[in-house]
């Protein structure tokens, strides 16, 4: 015990030292990586145009695990990159397809501010099965010109959208905000609910089941070991992958510099570097003045699409009201460890798990806004012509 507390002080003497020199440096995103949130000139191939929104959209722990064949004139193929899952946390890939549900609807979105018809044929060579995915397409679609399709409004937020994962204001959302919410998601078939302070004890009971389903995944190590694998440290790393969880703060990448933070082993649960992040997550949640979620009856891989689908259009229409929203993915995710956080945010939604499903769980409130993730940029997701 001795000899550990001496680690910390020496180690934390060590890093001031070594900050002392990167003090002034910006904790922003370089822009290299931010390069996608900037509004697509036209092109001769309006896929590209339409490309370059979808990859815009939300995904787990930012994979952006999308590839497209455009080898078909007029259609695009879309398949999950298989390099890219979340095998820990997401087993079943339920949170892969979600995210393939969310790049869907903004493709279909560009499509219409274009006068564009998307014909989406889901998994045209079959449907993946219930625990596994393979290398077969999730969707193809056909663009048909149309002159009675119409643009969607939610159009306009696609490059606001952005997912807040900080402290929000104690303000509930106004109850207009909440209705046009809750009105984006029909054309998708879910259910939805929202909570507020108007029920103390029952937001409470939220915030205690995020909190420990939280407390499960940071201390499970190869849970967290599957998101250390995901962070990118410094504007080096961010530039380099465009992707993951993306953290340019001065003081971790000098610990990193330093070698104190061995990101290709979990920490452990009773360390400093964990129960730090647990009390930080916990003042956020304790701090959120509502909650949003959706169910739907079933869990098939179709109906997993259609649940991404429909939360994009949740977020671009709390984007439109001036909303803040964060997924609360850990009590829904399917790994034993989170076995009790999962039957009591089902229970309390009235979601039993032999039938229905809570696809979606997040934070809602207002907050100050907050910059875009990185992206990949188009490029990265079209598959090279087949020979």
């Amino acid at each position: 015990m001795q000899r550990r507390q001496f680690v910390r002080i020496a180690g934390g003497g060590v890093v001031l030292a070594a900050t002392a020199g990167v003090a002034g440096c910006s904790a922003e995103l370089p822009s290299e990586a931010l390069q996608a949130w900037t509004p697509p000139q036209e092109t001769g191939d309006v896929r590209r145009w339409l490309l370059a929104h979808a990859v815009l959209a939300p995904h787990s722990h930012n994979l952006q695990s999308w590839l497209v064949d455009l080898g078909v004139a007029d259609q695009i193929t879309l398949f999950l990159d298989r390099t890219r899952l979340l095998p820990e946390t997401d087993p079943y890939s339920r949170q892969m397809m979600m995210s393939q549900g969310t790049f869907l609807e903004l493709l279909d979105l560009a499509a219409r501010q274009r006068g564009l018809r998307a014909e989406v044929e889901l998994f045209p060579e079959g449907v993946f099965d219930a625990r596994s995915v393979d290398g077969r397409p999730t969707a193809r679609l056909r663009l048909v010109p149309d002159a009675a399709v119409r643009p969607d409004p939610l159009f306009a937020q696609i490059f606001h959208r952005h997912t807040n994962r900080e402290a929000y204001g104690q303000r509930a959302p106004e109850a207009a905000a909440v209705q046009a919410v809750a009105s984006s998601v029909a054309p998708h078939g879910v259910r939805v609910g929202f909570i507020d302070g108007a029920q103390p004890e029952l937001l409470q009971r939220h915030r205690s089941i995020a909190m420990e389903a939280w407390r499960i995944e940071m201390s499970t190590p190869r849970t967290l070991l599957e998101s250390y694998q995901v962070l990118r440290i410094g504007p080096r790393e961010i530039t380099q992958h465009r992707d993951g969880i993306a953290i340019n703060d001065p003081l971790l990448r000098a610990i990193t510099a330093l070698g104190l933070f061995d990101r290709s082993q979990p920490s452990a649960p009773d360390s400093m570097a964990v129960s730090g992040q647990i009390d930080d997550f916990n003042a956020k949640l304790a701090s959120t003045p509502a909650f949003f979620w959706m169910v739907t009856e079933g869990n098939d891989r179709r109906t997993q699409i259609s649940a991404g689908r429909a939360y994009v259009r949740a977020q671009l229409a709390a984007t439109a009201q001036g909303l803040s929203m964060h997924p609360l993915q850990q009590a829904l995710e399917e790994y034993p460890e989170q076995a009790g956080p999962y039957a009591a945010i089902h229970g309390l939604l009235a979601a039993p798990p032999a039938s229905h499903t809570v696809q979606m769980w997040a934070r809602l409130g207002y907050a100050p806004p907050v910059g875009p993730a990185p992206r990949r940029g188009v490029d990265a997701h079209i598959l090279p012509p087949k020979a």
